[in-house]
Formats: C-alpha cells, structure tokens, sequence
C-alpha cells in the first residue's frame, strides 16, 4: 500500500516510521522542500493549490491523509477525485479549520463549548466583550495553532489592543473558561466502525505550547473517561469518521467542556508509540486503510515531555532509566518543537520521579498549571 500524506513535518515523520512494518510505502506533498519526513520517503514540494501538482502527486497512491490540519480542504477534496480514499474525511478538515464552524458542530451535537460568537468590527468585539464579561480570548477563526492567533483581554484597555493585532481577518471572541485542567481524547474509527479510544490524557501548556501529556491522566473521577469516550463518539458518527481524532477538553470539577479537536494524529497522543500496545500512528493508518485497529490499552503511566526551542544532549537524556527520545531532524528555534521524551512507568509515582530526573538532567523546571 502507498499512502500519501498532506505535510511533511513531524506527525507525517511518525506516521511513516510506523507505517514502514506493515509494509506501507509514503510519499509526501509539502511546500517546504527540506521537512521532518523528507528523508524517509520521496517529497513533492508544490503550492497546496495546484491542481496539476496534486494530481501528479496522487498517481499510483492507495490513500490520502493529512498531517496539518490547514492544508486547503479544495486540495482534500481534489485528491478524493484522484485516488481510492482520503482520510479523515474532508468535511471533518474543513470543521476543525474554522473556530466558529467547529464550534458549532460541536454545539449541535449537545457537546458543551465556552459562549462564542463571530466579531467583524471593534464595536461588535465590545458587544461580545459586555455580554460574556472579562476574560475573554480573541482568537482568528482560521490558522491558529500552539497559541498563535490568540489575544487574551483581561480588562476593557486591552479591546482596541487585541484588534489591532488580530484584525484584518475573521475573528472569534470565546469567553473564559476558569478550568482546573486541560485533557484531550484520542479516539480511531476505521471505515467498518470499529472504534477505540486511548486513556484521557492530562496536558500542561507553557506559552500556548504543549509541554508535558501524562496519560492516563491522574485523579480522573470513574465517570469521566466513558462521558469523553460519548462526546468523541457523537463527532466520529457525525462526520462519518476514519482515522484518529482528537478533542482537547478543559475540566471543571468532574465536568467536560469541548475545546478544539483535531482531525490528525496529536501531539498529546505522542506518549502511544511506548505508553500503549498500539500507537496513533499505526491505528490512524490501520483506521483509513479499513484495516482491524490495534488495542488503545496503556502498558503503565507515561508521561511525554516536549522539546521546545533547543536540544539537550543526548547522553544526558538517555542517562534517565526508561526515556525515549525522538528527535524530529528540525533546525533549532524558539518556540519550535524539535522532539520529544517519553518514559512509562509502573505506578503514577515512578512516572513523577521519572519527568523529575529529567527535568533535573536538562536544568529546568515543570509547571503542574495547564
């Protein structure tokens, strides 16, 4: 089977690296010509709009899916003109690329959202401002990712401020949500409607940037894994899905509230290539291929840590017993995320003394805040 992946940047690297077993071959459509997965397999560096581009790239391929979730979803569905199957299905892309829209799907399906509403000028954004109140998170509705596109406004000055910055494109005010915690849902459908859904994972964010995913995630009350496992199964069925999705959740005293999902394999599901007895990459492959999917079930406690900006030395982090390095073949740069560390432990408390030695090895600290 040859299957060709939109992006070639890291999640497409792992996507191949746990393809090549079962015999899958890739190939690779990405503007950039030097990505993460350039050098495991063959790369057409092309316009994502060019149709004459995206043909030549489907001859002789199985299936299509995505590694980056705007790549344009005319592109998407161009290439479901071209090739046998393309996974998750368009229309599952074109929700998760627009605030509002994903908002909305999840709404209609009774899955609980902070208030939001469409803003098109300063004014209506102080209308929206006065009926939510403040805080309040003035986001692009197209485009945002790691906490870019945001603007937070934590009194009535910084109104004038957060359009200024933001305005020019269509924009989304989502009221605050005063959550204890972020969690995310990994759940694989294939074509046939087989479904499993990994562990909820915990995630604690630093500048917008994902920084550690422990899963499964610590102090869950015995309702909360089936209710995400529900709201999850009203958006698979919804979109009529295939592939891995992923809802990131805040928590508020045992209650769920949908944030944004992910039609593509996730960082907080990083932790499956060691942590469970099958990985995102093979089920979301596994899922577009109609293939049987493989058990979501955690072999311990793990706890993924990303490399954000630079990276340590490797003897170092390896000095740490049980860590997992994954490098991702990309030039250093702040805020950029160029690999990450897993390490599974038996017992939560092996798992915290673990992230510990290794934040102690790399000098640095952990937030426990999301």
């Amino acid at each position: 089977m040859k299957i060709g992946v939109l992006g070639a940047g890291q999640l497409g690297r792992m996507l191949a690296l746990h393809g090549f077993p079962l015999g899958m071959r890739f190939r690779f459509f990405d503007p950039t010509a030097k990505g993460p997965a350039n050098d495991l397999a063959e790369q057409h560096a092309e316009d994502y709009r060019s149709a004459g581009a995206l043909k030549s790239f489907a001859q002789g391929l199985d299936a299509v899916t995505y590694e980056f979730e705007n790549v344009p979803v005319e592109s998407a569905r161009l290439l479901a003109e071209c090739v046998p199957h393309v996974f998750p299905p368009p229309e599952a892309l074109e929700a998760s690329q627009d605030r509002f829209a994903e908002k909305t799907l999840f709404n209609s399906l009774g899955i609980p959202t902070a208030p939001f509403c469409c803003v098109e000028n300063v004014d209506a954004l102080r209308g929206a401002v006065e009926q939510f109140g403040l805080p309040a998170i003035l986001k692009t509705r197209r485009m945002g990712y790691d906490g870019k596109g945001q603007f937070v406004i934590r009194n009535e000055s910084h109104i004038d401020e957060a359009f200024r910055e933001l305005g020019g494109r269509n924009l989304i005010l989502e009221g605050f949500v005063d959550f204890d915690r972020e969690l995310s849902i990994l759940a694989a459908r294939n074509r046939s409607g087989q479904t499993v859904f990994y562990p909820l994972v915990e995630n604690v964010h630093e500048g917008g940037i994902l920084r550690v995913a422990r899963a499964p995630a610590p102090n869950l009350t015995p309702a909360m894994q089936p209710h995400a496992e529900e709201l999850a199964t009203r958006v698979l069925n919804a979109l009529n899905y295939d592939g891995v999705l992923a809802i990131e959740l805040f928590e508020k005293h045992g209650n769920l509230v949908a944030n944004e999902m992910a039609c593509r394999v996730h960082n907080s599901g990083h932790w499956t290539i060691e942590g469970a007895e099958t990985s995102q990459f093979e089920n979301h492959l596994r899922a577009g291929l109609d293939y049987p999917l493989g058990s979501a079930h955690a072999l311990g406690y793990t706890v993924m840590l990303n490399l954000i900006g630079t990276v340590p030395v490797v003897r170092d982090i390896l000095s740490v017993k049980g860590a997992h390095l994954h490098l991702y073949n990309k030039a250093p740069k702040p805020g950029r995320k160029l690999g990450h560390i897993t390490v599974v432990g038996e017992n939560p408390e092996e798992r915290e003394v673990r992230l510990q030695e290794l934040m102690e090895v790399m000098g640095q600290e952990i937030s426990n805040r999301s």
